[in-house]
């Protein structure tokens, strides 16, 4: 064997021994893309104009949940004013009351947004940036607890605020069917809790 063959042998064996160390190591520690949560999924952290109030920047996750939320209590209210059968008015009563009563005040609203805004954003992968101090999914549904809760829901009433919601997040440009989806399983995880009438 000739020197030159000798030192290209070894050159290729070096080499060859490298390149197999090297994909061993990608084996045993593969690069994993962490899952993204729905928070991230519906815009994250970015920081977008608060369309309410164009001095105010907001997160965009956060931003899709209020506008969800908004939308929402909007069908949730016009089910109720054009007395729709199955309608949640029994529900919203005490608040629907304060809305649509001598005073026509809507700060509970705006709280009832908050409240929900905060709780789907902190609990779907926001909680860094999101809190949820309000009560419990049992106490915010039994009015024995929560006076601005009319009656309990059943099964029945608890499908129709998934569907008002599945309208209101298409309303809002969700409408991936993998993203609803992963939407109504955060739902569906609420069920028990909120559900309080078995009838």
């Amino acid at each position: 064997m000739t020197k030159f063959s000798k030192i290209a042998l070894c050159a290729l064996i070096i080499g060859s021994s490298a390149f197999f160390t090297s994909c061993d190591d990608d084996d045993e520690n593969p690069t994993v893309t962490p899952e993204l949560t729905l928070y991230q999924k519906l815009g994250g952290t970015t920081k977008v104009t608060d369309p309410n109030n164009t001095s105010m920047m907001i997160e965009q996750g956060r931003l899709s949940f209020r506008s969800v939320v908004d939308s929402t209590i909007v069908l949730i209210v016009s089910d109720i004013v054009a007395g729709n059968e199955g309608n949640l008015g029994a529900h919203f009563a005490p608040l629907a009351g304060e809305v649509f009563g001598p005073t026509m005040n809507t700060t509970n609203v705006a709280v009832l947004s908050k409240n929900l805004t905060d709780f789907f954003s902190a609990n779907t992968g926001g909680g860094a940036t999101n809190t949820y101090s309000g009560l419990n999914m049992v106490d915010a549904h039994n009015p024995a607890v929560h006076p601005r809760m009319g009656a309990k829901a059943t099964n029945a009433n608890y499908d129709k605020f998934v569907g008002y919601v599945v309208v209101a997040a298409g309303k809002n440009g969700v409408t991936d069917p993998a993203l609803v989806g992963e939407v109504g399983a955060v739902l569906e995880s609420l069920r028990s809790p909120i559900v309080q009438d078995p009838s």
